[in-house]
């Protein structure tokens, strides 16, 4: 268990604040959402007692205690899950995900994972960044498909990671959307953070109320009449954050079901058509730039396929 002790001083700006607001800002490395989570879980004393509010104004005196507890490890199993490469070497692997395979062991789904799959793959993977998720530097939701990193040593798993934060690794995706936006290309600078009402969606949120900075760019690359396929490039990697950004515009993923329209399209899809298509970064040790482009799958190309055959004369 990790445990910080703060206090507030006399000559402090601090009185007035809000727990949660003071709290992150005296520790910058944990996110709001998650010094949230510890105060609900009763993981945060003021002045001796628990206090599970994190609405709550601190003031001069307020003595905080804040414990971090022990990730419990998850009794992770490998499973011989079929993977499709896209490059590998002793460093990193990067695969082109499926629809419907889950990035790692959570509540409701607790195998069947593609971290389970990768531990059959890599028998050296298991403590890489962490026993819970090992090897993960960035997710893709279950019914995203496409390009996907996985570490396979300490050192590119920090290397991965600190590109990500750094944003020199570019990750591109395809869309369809439902609407035709107005201008060609635009920006999504939108701060994103759980949804206050249902917690297993995100919503536009102030950073002061909890969202973090989330930035989308986007370039039309074909109109299909009432329909529009769309590259996504990240800037953030928000949970949901295309999805929600795209919504938010009047624009949602065709397929979504949390944040889409409902709206069927006359094709089969797993979930909302979203691919992540292109992804480049630096290899950890040689410093070479690796890019690779992940084959969308084939209910993304039918989609395409239906929606021109509808704007054909």
């Amino acid at each position: 268990m990790t445990v910080f002790n703060l206090q507030i001083s006399e000559n402090s700006d601090d009185a007035g604040v809000r727990l949660d607001r003071y709290i992150s800002q005296e520790l910058p490395d944990l996110s709001r959402s998650r010094i949230q989570q510890l105060i609900e879980e009763g993981n945060v004393q003021l002045n001796g007692k628990v206090c599970i509010s994190k609405k709550i104004n601190v003031k001069v005196g307020d003595r905080i205690t804040l414990e971090i507890p022990q990730a419990q490890p998850l009794e992770l199993q490998a499973e011989d899950i079929p993977l499709d490469i896209l490059y590998e070497d002793d460093q990193l692997l990067i695969l082109n995900k499926p629809a419907g395979l889950v990035v790692h062991p959570a509540p409701g789904h607790p195998d069947g994972t593609l971290v389970n799959a990768l531990l059959a793959h890599c028998p050296n993977l298991p403590g890489i960044g962490g026993v819970q998720r090992p090897g993960i530097v960035h997710r893709l939701d279950k019914d995203t498909t496409g390009a996907i990193a996985i570490a396979k040593t300490e050192l590119a798993h920090h290397h991965l990671q600190a590109q990500l934060k750094a944003k020199t690794a570019r990750r591109e995706y395809l869309g369809v959307v439902y609407g035709a936006p107005k201008t060609k290309s635009g920006t999504i600078d939108m701060p994103i953070g759980r949804h206050p009402q249902d917690r297993k969606k995100m919503a536009i949120m102030s950073v002061e109320a909890g969202g973090r900075v989330a930035v989308t760019h986007w370039q039309i690359l074909e109109r299909l009449g009432n329909y529009t396929l769309i590259l996504f490039q990240l800037e953030t990697g928000r949970t949901h954050q295309i999805r929600v950004h795209s919504a938010k515009i009047g624009h949602p993923i065709v397929g979504d079901p949390v944040y889409g329209s409902g709206r069927s399209v006359g094709v089969n899809l797993p979930g909302q058509a979203l691919h992540a298509w292109r992804l480049k970064l630096q290899h950890p040790l040689s410093g070479e730039m690796i890019e690779v482009t992940a084959t969308p799958p084939s209910q993304f190309t039918k989609l395409l396929e239906m929606l021109k055959r509808r704007i054909a004369p």
